[in-house]
C-alpha cells in the first residue's frame, strides 16, 4: 500500500472541460484568449508532476521532522523544503494568476485552485508557504504607491520573497478591532499619507512563514493603529514591513518562538514581535481592514481548497486499502466477481462489505461534487475580474461574493471529516503514520480554524451575504432554477431512460431551490422580532446551502456524464450522482427544517 499523492488529473479535467465548459468561458474573456484545454491539460499535468514527485515524498517525513526555531529569531524548515521551494519558482508557478504586467503569467484562477488542490493533497505544510502570495500580490498592487510597489511587487509575483500576513494578537483573534499593535510616522511632520514612512511595534501570534530558511527576505503586511486613530476596526492602517530593509539592514521583526501545532507540523507558526520595524503605509490610512481583505478573501478560497485536496486525498487512501484489505466474507458480492458461489469462501475486499462500501460511496460523492463547486467560484472569480461586460463582471462579483465563505467554511467541514471517516477505513492502521490518513486528519483540522472560523463563516454568509443583500440569494435561486430548465430541456431530446433521471434533477433542484428561498424567508420575517435567530442557526444555513449547491453539483455532472465516451467512467459517475441524491441529500434535510420550523430559546451555560 502506497502514500505517495496521485493527482486526480483525469476527473479535474472532466470537471474543466465538460462540465464547467471553461475553455468557452475563457474565448469570451480577452485576457485568456490564449488559454484552451490543450494548455490548461498541460498546466495540470505539470503541476500534478510536481505535486506528486517533488513535495508529495516531503509530506510524511517533514510532519515528524517539523521546523526548528532559534534564540536568533531564526527558523530552520524541514529538509527538502527549500529546494522544493526553489523548483516551484524555476518553474514559474508563484505567478500563475498574477498579471503578466508584474512579471506573472495572467492565466485563470480557475488553474491556479486547480494546482492548490494537487499541492494541499500532496503536502499542506509546505504549501502553507506560498498561500498567501497571491493575496499579497492583490494588496500591494492595488494599494501600495509606485515606489513600493516597484521594489516589492516583482520579487513577491516571482516568488523570490515569501509574505505573511500579520493579523491576530495575543487578545485579539476574530475581534481585530482589539488589536494594540501601534505604527507611528517616522517624520512627526509629514503627512501621514500612504507611502508614509513608520515604525511598527507590537506583537503578533499565529503568522504563518513569519521566519523560514526558504526565501532571503519576507515581506510582512500588518494591521497597526496610527496615534489617535478611532477606536477598533476603524482604526487599522495596514503597513508593509520587510524583514530585510533596501539598504541590507535587518529591521526589527523578529520570530519570538514557532507553535508546537496539532498539523502542518512543517509550516513555521511564528509569534513575532515588531521592535520599531520600519515600514510603510499601504492605503489609505486607518483603511487597513479594508486592504487586508484582499488577501483574506483570496486566502479563504484557498483554505476551502485545502478542504478539497484533503479529502481527495484522504478518500484515496481509504478506498485503495478497501480494495486491498481482506476481511470476513460480504453479505453480497458485486457481479461478475466470480465469488458468488455456495462453496466460494471469504475472506472478501472489505470494499464489498456494505458498511464500507457506504463509506467510501459517502466520500467519493462529496469529492466529486465539492470540486465542482470549488471550480465554479474560481471560474466566477476570473470571470469577475476579466469578462469584458461590466455587468457580467458586477453580477459575478455577487455571486463570489456569496459563495465565498461557503466555500471556505462547507469544504473545510467536509474535508476534516471525510478524513476521520476515511482514518476508520483502515481501523487501526488509520491510527498510526505510516498509512498518512491521520496526519491528513490532523492537518485538515486547522483549516476550519483560521482565516475566519467557519461558524464566522456562517454568520457572515448570513448576515452580511443573505439577509442584508437579497439581491446575491436572487442570483443563486436564478442559477439553480436555470439549470433545472436545462436538465428539462435535455430530457426532451434523450432517450428514455436518461429522460427520465434529468427530469428528476430537475425537480429536486426546484425543490432545494424553493427551500432556501423559503427558509430564508422565514429567517428575514423572524429577525425582526428575534434578532439572535440567524446567529443560532447560521452554521445549520451554511451547511444546509452547501448541500443544496452538491445538489446542484452532481445535476452538473450527471447532465456532463451523457456525453462520457468511457462506459465505466460514465457509469461511475451516475452511480456517484444517485448516492448523493438519495442518501446524503435526505440526510441533510434536518437544518432546513429546523430553520422552517422555529428554534428554541438558547439557555445560557451553566442554567
Amino acid at each position: 500500500m502506497s502514500t505517495s499523492y496521485t493527482p486526480p488529473l483525469e476527473r479535474m479535467r472532466f470537471v474543466i472541460e465538460q462540465v464547467l465548459d471553461a475553455p468557452a468561458s475563457w474565448r469570451a474573456m480577452p485576457d485568456f484568449a490564449e488559454v484552451d484545454a490543450d494548455l490548461a491539460r498541460e498546466v495540470l499535468a505539470q503541476a500534478g508532476r510536481f505535486a506528486q514527485d517533488v513535495i508529495a515524498p516531503l509530506n510524511g517525513p517533514a510532519d515528524l521532522q517539523g521546523c526548528t526555531w532559534r534564540p536568533d529569531g531564526s527558523v530552520t524548515t524541514p529538509d527538502g523544503f527549500p529546494a522544493a521551494w526553489q523548483a516551484f519558482v524555476e518553474g514559474g508557478w508563484p505567478a500563475l494568476p498574477c498579471a503578466p504586467a508584474d512579471g506573472g503569467q495572467g492565466l485563470p484562477q480557475l488553474l491556479n485552485a486547480a494546482l492548490f488542490e494537487m499541492l494541499v493533497g500532496a503536502n499542506h505544510a509546505w504549501t502553507m508557504y506560498p498561500g498567501l502570495l497571491h493575496g499579497a500580490c492583490e494588496a500591494i498592487g492595488h494599494h501600495a504607491v509606485p515606489a513600493l510597489r516597484e521594489r516589492y511587487l516583482p520579487k513577491v509575483v516571482s516568488g523570490e520573497w515569501l509574505a505573511t500576513m500579520n493579523l491576530t494578537e495575543p487578545q485579539a483573534g476574530s475581534d481585530l478591532g482589539l488589536s494594540r499593535t501601534r505604527c507611528e510616522p517616522v517624520d512627526a511632520a509629514a503627512p501621514v499619507v500612504n507611502g508614509a514612512a513608520v515604525t511598527v511595534t507590537g506583537q503578533k501570534i499565529f503568522i504563518s512563514g513569519g521566519d523560514q530558511d526558504m526565501t532571503d527576505n519576507i515581506v510582512h503586511l500588518v494591521l497597526a493603529r496610527l496615534p489617535g486613530a478611532p477606536d477598533g476596526t476603524r482604526g487599522l492602517t495596514l503597513v508593509l514591513v520587510p524583514k530585510i530593509l533596501p539598504d541590507g539592514r535587518r529591521n526589527g521583526a523578529w520570530c519570538d518562538g514557532i507553535e508546537k501545532k496539532m498539523g502542518i507540523k512543517g509550516s513555521a507558526t511564528a509569534q513575532m514581535r515588531f521592535e520599531q520595524a520600519e515600514g510603510w503605509i499601504l492605503g489609505e490610512p486607518n483603511a487597513g481592514l479594508a486592504a487586508m481583505f484582499l488577501m483574506m478573501n483570496s486566502a479563504r478560497l484557498h483554505v476551502g481548497m485545502q478542504g478539497l485536496g484533503h479529502l481527495e486525498a484522504a478518500t484515496r487512501i481509504a478506498s485503495d486499502y478497501a480494495q486491498e484489505r481482506l476481511q470476513l466474507r460480504a453479505p453480497s458480492r458485486p457481479a461478475g466477481s466470480g465469488a458468488n458461489t455456495a462453496a466460494a469462501r471469504g475472506p472478501d475486499p472489505i470494499a464489498w462489505h456494505p458498511a464500507m462500501r457506504r463509506i467510501l460511496l459517502d466520500l467519493q460523492t462529496q469529492t466529486e461534487g465539492a470540486r465542482v463547486i470549488a471550480y465554479w467560484t474560481a471560474l466566477l472569480l476570473d470571470e469577475a475580474e476579466h469578462h469584458p461586460d461590466a455587468a457580467v463582471r458586477a453580477q459575478r462579483h455577487d455571486l463570489v461574493a456569496l459563495l465565498t465563505p461557503v466555500v471556505k467554511a462547507f469544504l473545510t467541514h467536509l474535508g476534516h471529516h471525510g478524513a476521520n471517516a476515511a482514518l476508520g477505513v483502515l481501523g487501526g492502521h488509520g491510527y498510526v503514520h505510516d498509512w498518512g490518513i491521520e496526519q491528513h486528519v490532523r492537518d485538515s483540522r486547522i483549516a476550519l480554524i483560521y482565516e475566519g472560523t467557519n461558524e464566522i463563516q456562517a454568520i457572515d454568509l448570513l448576515m452580511r451575504k443573505v439577509l442584508d443583500r437579497p439581491g446575491r440569494l436572487a442570483l443563486l435561486l436564478g442559477v439553480l432554477r436555470e439549470e433545472a430548465d436545462t436538465l428539462d430541456a435535455q430530457a426532451e431530446a434523450t432517450t428514455a431512460g436518461d429522460a427520465a433521471g434529468l427530469a428528476r434533477w430537475a425537480a429536486l433542484l426546484r425543490e432545494e431551490a424553493a427551500t432556501l428561498e423559503r427558509a430564508t424567508a422565514t429567517l428575514q420575517r423572524e429577525r425582526a422580532t428575534r434578532p439572535d435567530l440567524p446567529f443560532l442557526v447560521a452554521d445549520d444555513y451554511l451547511q444546509a446551502l452547501g448541500h443544496t449547491l452538491l445538489a446542484w453539483a452532481w445535476a452538473r455532472l450527471m447532465r456532463a456524464s451523457l456525453g462520457e465516451a468511457d462506459a465505466a467512467r460514465r457509469q461511475r459517475l451516475q452511480a456517484l450522482c444517485a448516492h448523493g441524491r438519495d442518501w446524503l441529500l435526505p440526510a441533510s434535510r434536518w437544518r432546513w427544517t429546523r430553520i422552517e420550523s422555529g428554534v428554541p430559546e438558547l439557555a445560557w451555560p451553566g442554567l
